[in-house]
């Protein structure tokens, strides 16, 4: 298990998996007071967490599939990332993509967080790319089943 440093400044536990085989851990809302989003409408939400992770680690920060799908409020940018070397506040970009109003109170989850290990590349210029059954067929290529 990997060790990551967090400075907690909101009123809230830290994150933590629900289950024994949760890949990500809920976020909460930090507000001083409720923030209501109208259709369309977009906001910065803080968490009040802020975190070192290890060299070669990224915090990806995704939607919670029960607000997209009952409530119509997801993530821009998703997933976000959160680099190893990013050291200010966690903040969540909220957009409410439904006909009505959302209202997000302090201490709602409003996200989820899931650590992943990533490696750097080393981009290697060539004329010519190895050739594969796919070839060059982009979007919807590999038809349906």
């Amino acid at each position: 298990m990997t060790t990551v440093k967090i400075i907690n400044k909101s009123q809230h536990s830290l994150p933590n998996y629900e289950t024994a085989q949760s890949a990500g851990m809920d976020l909460k809302a930090n507000l001083s007071e409720a923030v209501t989003l109208g259709s369309l409408e977009r906001a910065i939400i803080p968490t009040g967490l802020y975190l070192e992770l290890p060299e070669g680690y990224e915090a990806q920060i995704r939607p919670r599939s029960g607000l997209a799908a009952k409530k119509g409020i997801t993530l821009l940018n998703s997933p976000g990332t959160i680099d190893a070397d990013y050291r200010g506040e966690i903040g969540v970009i909220v957009v409410n993509l439904s006909k009505e109003p959302f209202t997000i109170e302090n201490g709602e989850r409003i996200a989820q967080m899931v650590i992943a290990k990533y490696e750097q590349i080393a981009w290697q210029p060539v004329e010519v790319l190895t050739e594969t059954t796919r070839g060059e067929g982009g979007f919807g290529s590999t038809g349906r089943k």
